[in-house]
Formats: structure tokens, sequence, C-alpha cells
């Protein structure tokens, strides 16, 4: 006894490839669509620009690289240069008590 054959199935209606986006939004003057990335991969640079406050970032792309890379990557080395900043600033608490004075060391000797 032989198996029976399985009907072919038509293949299905392909999928749609959503398009990643293009503009963003600024992370300094926070205007929606206001951030724009162009890559030249021939020159392997990538250019990013807020037209409302003329924010600007460059960095190296490769054949992979994407614009929505190249927003990460800034917002990654904005929060970094804001670390280093709050890390170099450091802000000296204040207190309105005075400083307690030190024990004196010669105190001890004596007995």
């Amino acid at each position: 006894m032989g198996k029976r054959k399985k009907s072919s199935r038509k293949p299905g209606p392909a999928r749609q490839k959503v398009p990643l986006d293009t503009t963003f939004t600024c992370l300094f003057c926070h205007h929606d669509k206001s951030v724009t990335v162009r890559l030249d991969r021939k020159e392997g640079v990538a250019q990013l620009v807020c037209r409302v406050c003329d924010q600007r970032y460059q960095s190296k792309v490769n054949h992979l690289t994407e614009p929505i890379d190249i927003y990460s990557e800034w917002i990654d080395a904005a929060d970094a240069a804001q670390r280093e900043e709050q890390i170099a600033r450091r802000p000296v608490a204040s207190s309105s008590r005075p400083a307690p004075a030190p024990a004196s060391v010669d105190s001890e000797d004596e007995e």
C-alpha cells in the first residue's frame, strides 16, 4: 500500500517589510521628526543633524549600518558626556553646622 500524495500548498503572500524611520526626535530641543540622518557609505561617514537647534553628530558606518543605529549611538554618546560632566562637576555638600575639629593625636601619646 502506498502513501497518499499531499496536496501542494501555494506560497502565501510575501510579508511587507516595514521601513525603518529616518527622522527622529531631538534629544536637546525635543522636536519630533527634526533630526535627520544621512549615510554616506562610499565615504564611510554618517551625519546626524537637527534642523531646529542645529545639533550635530558624526560617526563611522559600514555596509550594515542603518539610520536608527546612528541615532542610538548619538543617544549613548550624549548620555556618556552627561555622566562625565556630572563626575567632573560633583557639588560639595554644604551644611550649616561647622565641621568637627579633628581629634588631637598628641593626647593619646601622653597616657
